[in-house]
């Protein structure tokens, strides 16, 4: 895991955050060094991104934590590097929080990752729309997704993931933003209710960002 004269040293981690993992701060730490090693070198994280890891990354899928009820059942499609999972179960040790991820090399460094940590989380290979994933994720209460695909394409791989009253959490871009009120009724017809845009992690600074935040109807 040490860095390579290519690879830029990890980050250190700014103040506020201690605040958003407390006690798992230094589990925090050592997953941004494996991102800024393994990661890298992985394929999993561009070099130029490591100088921005918590603020970009790791802090910003943190701040999906506000979206997500105390206890829920989550499960982080297309999880990739562990991004936002990884930093929302580190910041929520209330959630049960399964990766699903269906490249082999990326599903082999959350495994890694996991078992590093000593973390109680599940790692699953797969896709969201199959039947398997189903079956070994269970009922969940919360989907969460960053950067898998376009807002109606996601909803419905991810609804089959999704008992009625189940949330799908999306971490977004400004001009998803802007596209959204234009999306709501394709979403709508892949049975999702309550569209709504809601800014998160105010307290973060620049690891502000914004979530698209939907509920699965009973159809």
């Amino acid at each position: 895991m040490s860095a390579s004269a290519d690879v830029p040293a990890a980050p250190p981690a700014p103040p506020v955050a201690r605040q958003v993992f407390g006690d798992a701060l230094p589990s925090a730490e050592r997953y941004v060094a494996r991102l800024a090693t393994d990661g890298v070198t992985r394929g999993l994280i561009g070099p130029r991104e490591v100088p921005r890891l918590w603020e970009r990354h790791v802090l910003n899928s943190a701040a999906v934590a506000e979206a997500v009820p105390e206890g829920a059942r989550v499960v982080d499609v297309g999880s990739g590097a562990g991004l936002p999972g990884i930093p929302l179960a580190l910041a929520r040790p209330d959630l049960r929080i399964a990766l699903v991820e269906p490249m082999a090399r990326r599903v082999e460094f959350l495994e890694e990752v996991v078992t590093e940590l000593g973390a109680p989380w599940r790692v699953v290979r797969g896709r969201a729309e199959e039947r398997s994933v189903r079956t070994a994720v269970g009922p969940v209460d919360v989907v969460t997704a960053r950067a898998v695909a376009a807002l109606p394409r996601l909803a419905s791989w991810c609804r089959g993931l999704m008992r009625p009253g189940t949330l799908l959490v999306a971490l977004v871009g400004a001009r998803a933003v802007e596209e959204l009120p234009a999306l709501v009724p394709e979403l709508e017809a892949a049975g999702m209710r309550d569209v709504h845009a809601r800014a998160v992690g105010a307290e973060l600074g620049d690891a502000a960002t914004t979530v698209v935040v939907m509920t699965r109807g009973q159809r």
